[in-house]
């Protein structure tokens, strides 16, 4: 890398530190209905925003146990940790309906 140059990880921490382009980012995955790779993305939010575990802990009020595990590949948090996480990072889930073609 060159003088002046950011890593690949800085600019995307940089990005998801919008919570447009967060919002937008979690939306996606989320559409896929990968739940794993969804807790995955809304670890990547959080890290990026808060800079480490320990600090979005303290800004969310859970355990930096309790939030590793529920946002890890098999983590499996309550509805109440993810609104709380996504309070946090600034975003609130929504529901909307869905299209004929996208019903299942």
């Amino acid at each position: 890398m060159g003088s002046g140059s950011k890593s690949f990880q800085d600019v995307t921490d940089e990005m998801l530190k919008d919570p447009e382009l967060a919002a937008m980012y979690l939306e996606e995955i989320l559409q896929d209905g990968d739940v794993d790779l969804f807790l995955l993305a809304l670890r990547n939010v959080a890290l990026a925003q808060a800079g480490s575990m320990k600090a979005f802990s303290d800004k969310t009020k859970l355990g930096r146990e309790s939030l590793y595990k529920s946002l890890s590949k098999s983590g499996n948090p309550k509805l109440d940790t993810v609104t709380k996480i996504l309070n946090a990072i600034g975003l609130r889930l929504s529901v909307t309906t869905l299209t004929a073609s996208q019903a299942r």
